[in-house]
């Protein structure tokens, strides 16, 4: 940095001082903020591929219950069978604080309380297998909106930490080293003017004693 673009004065120190003890403490907040996001996000991740491996398999599960269904009934009859569902499920988000993050909050309403009404034909001309595949279904889609929850949460706090840790290196090695050069500028020039004011001041003494009794060293 050029030493003409600071201005070396008292005032100009005091404020670059004030301005550096404001940097250091929010360094230390935001250091403090990234480590406390980056606990909550692993603890975040590590549910969340829990979540992921106990859907993916359920899914897995359900599809079986599925070509089972399949085997024993015509696609025409599975067309028709779940051609008009009886159960309905409404969707409402929410937000939640965690460290300045606002991640999303599902929660789910079904339209009846009914637990068969999740089954949209009778029982007389399908089988146990569709039964089965569809409860299946039912049965994970809790999860499947808690996984989806999860993931975006993990997604907005993987950002936050990064815009966290960028702050935090810009203070780091930009902002407060750059304020601790001005300042040891502006100590160094005003210890030097101080200098220079002394020996000016020794001279005019010498010069007002040797006119007042005329006498040289």
């Amino acid at each position: 940095m050029a030493s003409t673009q600071i201005n070396p004065t008292r005032m100009e120190l005091t404020r670059l001082k004030r301005k550096l003890v404001t940097a250091r403490r929010g360094h230390k907040l935001l250091k403090d903020k990234r480590d406390e996001l980056m606990r909550q996000f692993l603890d975040m991740v590590r549910e969340n591929k829990a979540l992921r491996e106990r859907v993916e398999k359920n899914i897995a599960d359900a599809n079986k219950n599925f070509v089972l269904a399949s085997a024993s009934a015509s696609v025409e009859v599975l067309k028709v069978a779940l051609m008009a569902p009886k159960q309905q499920v409404s969707l409402s988000c929410s937000k939640r604080n965690v460290m300045s993050v606002e991640i999303p909050v599902f929660e789910t309403k079904m339209k009846t309380s009914d637990a068969n009404d999740i089954y949209s034909y009778g029982f007389a001309f399908t089988s146990s297998d569709l039964d089965d595949a569809v409860k299946s279904l039912a049965d994970i889609l809790p999860d499947m909106l808690l996984l989806a929850q999860k993931e975006k949460s993990c997604q907005m706090m993987a950002q936050e930490i990064e815009k966290t840790r960028r702050r935090v290196n810009a203070l780091e090695h930009v902002m407060i080293p750059d304020l601790e050069y001005k300042i040891k500028y502006i100590s160094m020039k005003l210890d030097e003017n101080e200098r220079s004011t002394q020996v000016r001041l020794m001279k005019v003494k010498d010069m007002m004693l040797k006119r007042a009794h005329n006498y040289h060293y």
